[in-house]
């Protein structure tokens, strides 16, 4: 089973989450009643609806993860799952996501950009450069 699926059986558990396919076109996609949340594109990569506000938030600690990947001006981040303990941190992520879509008020706006596939290039850790 790869990380992705995992993390997709264990949210998929989640009252407050639904399947469907991920807007975008590509893979499976989580979503409450307002929006979707986290779309699964490959065995690996994940994207995650946060808002700009908890990106903001939060933003040194996703920063100093090698597992997570930040688009300027995007309100979704990439988080790339090799081992479990990755998975575990999007489990984390996805509760703050919840979180945050619930606190906002509901958009009478365009609708936001879509997620980052595409917009990202998600590199081996191992090709990752000590900080």
């Amino acid at each position: 089973m790869t990380p992705a699926q995992r993390a997709m059986e264990r949210l998929g558990t989640w009252p407050d989450l639904t399947a469907c396919p991920a807007g975008c076109g590509t893979g499976q996609a989580l979503r409450t009643a307002r929006d979707e949340i986290v779309h699964f594109h490959s065995a690996r990569n994940v994207d995650l609806h946060l808002t700009h506000r908890a990106i903001q938030r939060f933003h040194y600690d996703l920063g100093g993860s090698s597992a997570i990947q930040l688009v300027p001006g995007s309100c979704w981040v990439t988080v790339h799952l090799d081992c479990a303990t990755d998975v575990d941190l999007l489990l984390s992520l996805v509760s703050v996501a919840l979180k945050a879509h619930q606190a906002r008020p509901p958009s009478t706006g365009p609708v936001p950009a879509g997620c980052n596939f595409h917009r990202v290039t998600v590199l081996p850790r191992d090709a990752v450069p000590d900080r």
